[in-house]
């Protein structure tokens, strides 16, 4: 888990107390202190108090033991992806391909002539996502879920439509996408210009 965790930070992670080779604690101190925004929880057969509360003083953003009706942990997924994706990336503005993204006013800022745009809140949210979330591939079903606040159907198209709109507003080529970039099979990532 540590390789594969180097090599990309996982939205969100779950842990047994009795991991092969190591403990779910201790997994569980190091990616807290690798990043504060992974969401953690601790899904296990130890259910007293003690290891409820060292899991979570450990790290973990929710803990719930074995066995568990699945639609609980679902739940609490979405819960924890929800706390999680509210810690802002890279403070009140981040740049997105030509534009700059103003989280708190919620507008894109033109930076060669000073002036602004409002955006749609649905673009905002979609916008926002993205920018807590640089370089990790998002699926289009999760991003139409958290946008819209509704399940993706299939053949639901809603999200590329949204995306192609966003690409217009803030790619300089919005037919060969630098910022917003479509990954094959999984849905989009946001990927940050380097300077």
């Amino acid at each position: 888990l540590r390789r594969l965790v180097s090599q990309e930070l996982p939205a969100l992670v779950m842990l047994d107390v009795g991991l092969p080779g190591e403990d779910g604690f201790a997994l569980a101190r190091w990616l807290r202190e690798k990043s504060g925004r992974v969401g953690i929880i601790m899904v296990t057969a130890a259910a007293d108090t003690v290891d409820r509360v060292v899991g979570l003083e450990s790290g973990a953003d929710d803990y719930i033991a074995k066995p568990f009706e699945p639609r609980e942990l679902l739940a609490r997924v979405k819960s924890v992806l929800r706390r999680t994706a509210g810690i802002p990336a890279e403070g009140p503005r981040v740049r997105i391909g030509r534009r700059i993204l103003d989280l708190e006013r919620r507008v894109l800022l033109n930076p060669d002539d000073d002036s602004e745009e409002r955006l749609a809140a649905s673009e905002f949210d979609l916008l926002k996502i993205f920018a807590e979330n640089p370089n990790r591939p998002l699926m289009r079903d999760w991003l139409l879920e958290v946008t819209t606040h509704r399940e993706a159907e299939a053949f639901d198209r809603a999200i590329d439509l949204r995306i192609t709109r966003l690409r217009r507003k803030v790619e300089i080529d919005p037919a060969h996408p630098e910022a917003i970039r479509t990954v094959r099979g999984v849905g989009y990532m946001f990927v940050p210009a380097k300077f």
